[in-house]
């Protein structure tokens, strides 16, 4: 059983972490839009040393390729998603999967809104070792990436799965949200402050999510009069 303290200490930790990353989520967004120049510096020295790297060494550049288009691809990433709300609607947990479909579509929606409002151009070679469409910031792999592990981890944790699933998920999410960062600039289809940029409102998305999500939980089992459940107004 979950107590109505434990999602109220999730609710005060997913505040703290919206609060964090929408801050530096907006302060790095007016950057980027103002082109503010020694931000375009940086990316500029990343994403040269990334590139010649990756122009050098084909095996390693078809290593990230697989990884970011097909290991880490946000369909993938999505398709884990789809795969989790229908274990959690199959065992009765329709809220918490509604819930949990609806801040992926969100991420996914956000990200592209950005994409079309902000309009920054991706870097552009000569000798490109992968492509991409659509405009750069954010990038669309770390924020899905950032949103989707962040999201099962959550989960996770309002079930009170095991710690040692806990531990391994937290490893492949900590290892896949930096690994697809890192392809993508080292690909030469984003720069380095693109991923930083989606792995922040990949952050906030679900922090939000889980913020409000907990708080509406504990008004409906304060309405019940009873403690909260592992899937506290998840049932129908």
């Amino acid at each position: 059983m979950r107590s109505p303290t434990s999602s109220a200490t999730r609710s005060s930790s997913a505040s703290a972490v919206a609060l964090w990353s929408g801050v530096l989520s907006a302060v790095l967004l007016a950057l980027v839009a103002a082109e503010w120049g020694p931000l375009i510096a940086f990316d500029r020295t990343v994403a040269d040393g990334m590139h010649d790297s990756a122009v050098r060494s084909p095996g390693l550049t078809g290593v990230n390729r697989i990884l970011s288009d097909w290991v880490w691809d946000p369909w993938a990433m999505r398709g884990l998603v789809a795969v989790v709300v229908v274990w959690l609607w199959w065992h009765g947990e329709r809220l918490l999967a509604v819930w949990a479909a609806a801040v992926s579509l969100t991420a996914s929606a956000v990200q592209q809104l950005l994409k079309a409002v902000v309009g920054r151009d991706r870097p552009q070679w000569p000798d490109p070792v992968d492509t991409a469409h659509f405009a750069a910031f954010p990038s669309g792999h770390a924020m899905t990436a950032a949103a989707t592990f962040g999201l099962l981890l959550w989960l996770l944790a309002r079930r009170g799965a095991d710690r040692r699933l806990r531990t391994a998920v937290l490893a492949a999410g900590v290892l896949s949200v930096l690994g697809v960062g890192l392809t993508r600039v080292y690909l030469g289809v984003h720069w380095a402050t693109d991923v930083l940029g989606g792995w922040l409102l990949g952050v906030c998305l679900v922090s939000v999510g889980v913020l409000v999500y907990e708080r509406t939980a504990r008004r409906r089992a304060g309405a019940g009069g009873g403690a909260e459940g592992p899937g506290a107004g998840g049932g129908a």
